[in-house]
């Protein structure tokens, strides 16, 4: 993505990259295969609704009207040491919380390349605060896939 773009068409893009994500989510609801994932995955899906709202809103001048945090997430990096699951297969809990994992990681990426083009202060951390949203949702995914993966046993 180049720095040349209006901001528009950058909020567009990352518009439809809030809606991808929110019906990624559901469907992932639907392959979930217990309560807690399909609860963890409609939070992140209704999260994601929050995130494009707050971007059509930011596009629309109501810049302050649905605020974000700048927040410090831990990092687990397990997105970057595990490879991403076969999306087709069927999937356990693991997966599914990997596989958001590896997305969540992707969009504060996105995110944050996109604040590194930009010179204006102001939108530099909007980019900024919903690349810091994602990183959220990714140390969330990281947790739950670590305490599924690895769960401790009654001896520690």
């Amino acid at each position: 993505m180049s720095n040349n773009k209006p901001l528009s068409e950058i909020l567009d893009t990352a518009i439809a990259r809030e809606e991808s994500a929110y019906f990624f989510y559901l469907d992932l609801i639907e392959r979930a295969d217990n309560k807690e994932a399909k609860d963890t995955l409609n939070f992140i899906a209704e999260e994601e609704k929050k995130h494009r709202r707050f971007l059509v809103d930011y596009k629309n001048g109501k810049k302050g009207s649905t605020e974000l945090s700048m927040a410090t997430p831990i990092d687990y990096k397990l997105a970057e040491h595990l490879d991403e699951v076969d999306p087709d297969k069927p999937l356990t809990s693991t997966d599914i919380y990997l596989i958001a994992a590896h997305r969540e990681k992707r969009s504060n990426q996105f995110y944050t390349e996109l604040a590194g083009m930009h010179s204006d202060p102001e939108v530099k951390n909007m980019l900024l605060k919903m690349a810091s949203e994602e990183l959220k949702h990714k140390e969330k995914m990281e947790y739950l896939y670590s305490n599924t993966a690895f769960a401790q046993t009654a001896g520690g």
